[in-house]
């Protein structure tokens, strides 16, 4: 479709038009959110690079370029922000704030800016002889640094997933309900951004692509832009525990002798108490119910019982949904899963089939033929 001299609109300038208002959109409301302030502006502040990237392509199908080509260099495309955004992302999501001196992981991306604006505002004649002479160099300097930014920060982010997994294991029951799920799911889209920016970069060295074989490179940006801010913005206002408060507090009391007598006194205990059974239990929660500190309670569990705090609640909570089925109760699983504690589903299903080695439908089943 014609729209004005020269320009045209068809199906490519839609789809990343579509695409682009999305973005802007989401991001937009990712910045109102005040629960994960900072985790939440950072990831508002990738998708609005994200867009950035779309807009050469959007405009560029619709024949901007050609009716006004002094939008050459138009700095729109700070690609190399895209990974440490992502990454400064994670870490704000998982410990409240970016790392110290955060910002100079995006010295990249500004020197990127600086050249692309530059570039941009040279004079036009200048500007076209810089293009012909310095673009294709300039692209695939940024292309392999994409790739490696991606690859060192799809790593780094999941080495900090790890540890806050660890973490979430080691002081709480109910990690699923937190960031540990989405963060890793994030982390899996962005490894598979590398794989196909890689493919790509490869392909277009091997057999140039030209610029509407690279169309596809940007609808899949677009793609994963739209996931990550979709789901960003389903668990924005979630709270997730920080890092820090997930670790137990320093022993204050002199050690017991035998750490094995003293993780078996305490789990008879919260067995007999019945606290399992509160969804909310944590750590530092439990130790104040036992009257120790979590630093104490941490290793007679870890060291004592030879598991972390989440394998050694959700077990007590596995066995006595098993108990009430070996009572009779009929209620359905899923019920005499939240009265044991459990607050999902999966989660239910994952320590049961830990515990007892099958899933609680078949525990069931079987409770019922010995019966017969």
């Amino acid at each position: 479709m014609t729209l004005l001299d020269g320009l045209s609109f068809g199906w490519r300038t839609a789809l990343l038009s579509v695409m682009f208002l999305q973005l802007l959109l989401l991001a937009i409301s990712l910045t109102r959110v005040l629960q994960n302030r900072i985790a939440n502006r950072t990831m508002a502040a990738l998708l609005f690079v994200l867009a950035g990237m779309l807009i050469p392509w959007m405009i560029g199908f619709a024949g901007f370029y050609d009716k006004w080509m002094w939008l050459t260099f138009a700095p729109f495309q700070i690609s190399l922000a895209v990974a440490p955004l992502f990454y400064l992302y994670a870490h704000a999501l998982v410990t409240g704030q970016w790392p110290d001196k955060g910002q100079r992981h995006l010295i990249p991306a500004a020197v990127q800016l600086l050249v692309y604006t530059g570039s941009f505002l040279l004079p036009f004649t200048l500007k076209m002889r810089w293009a012909d002479m310095a673009s294709p160099a300039l692209t695939w300097i940024t292309s392999i640094a994409i790739v490696i930014g991606l690859g060192f920060y799809c790593y780094a982010s999941l080495r900090l997933l790890q540890t806050y997994r660890a973490a979430l294991a080691a002081a709480r029951s109910d990690g699923h309900r937190y960031a540990a799920l989405w963060l890793g799911n994030a982390i899996a889209a962005l490894a598979l951004l590398l794989l196909i920016w890689t493919s790509f970069l490869v392909w277009d060295l091997l057999s140039p692509l030209g610029y509407s074989g690279l169309m596809w490179l940007y609808i899949a940006i677009g793609a994963f832009a739209l996931y990550l801010g979709i789901e960003a913005l389903r668990h924005s206002a979630l709270p997730f525990p920080p890092l820090s408060s997930l670790k137990a507090t320093a022993d204050t009391l002199p050690p017991p002798r035998d750490w094995a007598e003293l993780g078996k006194l305490w789990a008879d205990k919260v067995k007999a108490e019945d606290w399992a059974s509160d969804p909310d239990l944590s750590l530092a929660s439990l130790a104040r119910k036992l009257g120790t500190n979590s630093g104490h309670l941490s290793r007679a569990i870890n060291e004592g019982l030879g598991i972390n705090f989440a394998a050694f609640i959700n077990d007590l909570r596995a066995r006595r949904v098993a108990a009430m089925i070996a009572q009779g109760r009929q209620d359905d699983l899923l019920d005499l899963a939240l009265d044991a504690g459990f607050s999902s589903k999966a989660s239910f299903n994952r320590a049961f089939a830990a515990t007892f080695g099958m899933a609680p439908s078949q525990w069931r089943k079987r409770q019922v033929s010995n019966h017969e």
